[in-house]
């Protein structure tokens, strides 16, 4: 249930702002309220739904403030994410990654923006493995949900996917120079995309 509502807001199914009523979802999904509750109330840990008192709950409405603040930290903790995981990856890893990026490119040619920005977060994903280091996992399980509902929604899905293809070369090669310059340019790609996004509601 709750993978069920954070795609949904993640993939911009649920628009910021729009309500979460308890009842109406548990009768779209065919399930009873309980675990509808746990799912907000765990969305609500999350970040990306707001608890109103005696009221419904909400999808969270980002700022720009939220952007640029959440941009500066992902930077730093994106960054080691990929130095580490070009350092310390094995072949299987790499492979797996592979595996996301060529999906997320059939997605993008076949226009299908949902699929190419589901394997554009599982791109990510792997990443963290890959750098093979708890502390940095534990960081960014803090607030993952809500960067990928901030930078997951590209524009240009084929411009994005190359740009993972890029950084794939150089974790593959274990370039870790190159990344240090790839990854700073890919994050400030997503976090203007983000910002367009807010600037114009009706494109969320």
């Amino acid at each position: 249930m709750t993978r069920i509502l954070r795609d949904d807001i993640i993939l911009g199914r649920r628009a910021p702002g729009s309500r979460l009523v308890e009842r109406d979802i548990a009768a779209e999904l065919h399930v009873s309220r309980l675990p509808v509750r746990e799912a907000i109330r765990t969305l609500v840990g999350e970040g990306v739904v707001v608890a109103r008192p005696r009221t419904w709950a909400v999808v969270r409405e980002f700022t720009p403030q939220d952007i640029q603040d959440f941009g500066e930290v992902r930077e730093a903790i994106e960054t080691l994410i990929f130095v580490f995981a070009a350092q310390r990856h094995s072949a299987d890893g790499i492979a797996r990654l592979r595996s996301a990026y060529e999906r997320e490119h059939a997605a993008a040619v076949a226009g299908d923006a949902e699929s190419a920005r589901i394997a554009a977060g599982d791109f990510h994903a792997i990443s963290a493995e890959l750098a093979g280091n708890e502390m940095l996992g534990e960081l960014i399980g803090v607030f993952v949900t809500r960067l990928r509902w901030l930078f997951g929604q590209h524009d240009d899905l084929l411009a994005m996917a190359e740009e993972h293809r890029m950084i794939l070369d150089a974790v593959a090669e274990r370039d870790v120079e190159s990344l240090r310059r790839l990854i700073p340019r890919h994050l400030a790609s997503g976090q203007a995309a983000a910002a367009r996004r807010l600037a114009s509601p009706s494109s969320i």
